[in-house]
């Protein structure tokens, strides 16, 4: 099967406030091609630290059954229980024997970000928009160094957005931070 660059997105919100939106513009964008979202968590951890979880997604129900729980295997959660712990370990084991650098989940401890008394939703969506470029990257001998979202209060030196903006949109994701 062939697959498009895939990102791992963990948005945090310390109190939610869902009403639809979200779901929404992830079916928007769906629907235009530009990405597909291959898995999608919500997790709840409480005052204590103790996590509950909830699968979400926009796959149609082939899709899921074919794709199963991503993020968990991921990120080593044991969403669908020991047996998909165990599952995930020898998907893993057989990747790793065959020559392949596996991701330990060590690396990025996702669920140790997520603040007690707060949520987050995991994404891991593909970039099908992204699939010629990274072809064509790939045919001229070219591969992915690093990645990473850029802070809107970064883009003023470099000229791509005004203070006033960049404070606006800084202002947005820390006011949500901050409830």
């Amino acid at each position: 099967m062939a697959i498009g660059p895939v990102q791992l997105i963990v948005l945090g919100f310390n109190h939610p406030n869902f009403h639809g939106e979200i779901i929404d513009e992830l079916e928007r964008l769906r629907a235009s091609d530009t990405i597909k979202v291959i898995d999608a968590l919500a997790v709840h951890k409480d005052a204590a630290g103790e996590i509950e979880v909830a699968h979400l997604s926009n796959l149609t129900l082939d899709e899921a059954v074919e794709l199963g729980t991503k993020i968990g295997a991921l990120i080593g959660l044991g969403i669908e229980g020991e047996e998909g712990m165990e599952e995930g370990a020898e998907l893993g084991a057989e990747a790793a024997a065959d020559g392949m650098q596996v991701f330990d989940g060590e690396e990025w401890d996702v669920l140790e970000d997520i603040p007690n008394d707060s949520a987050a939703a995991l994404l891991l969506i593909e970039h099908h928009w992204a699939v010629p470029l990274r072809d064509a990257v790939a045919r001229a001998g070219g591969f992915r160094l690093a990645d990473g979202f850029i802070s809107p209060l970064d883009l003023v030196s470099i000229g791509l957005l005004d203070a006033a903006d960049a404070k606006e949109l800084h202002e947005m994701e820390k006011a949500a931070s901050a409830k």
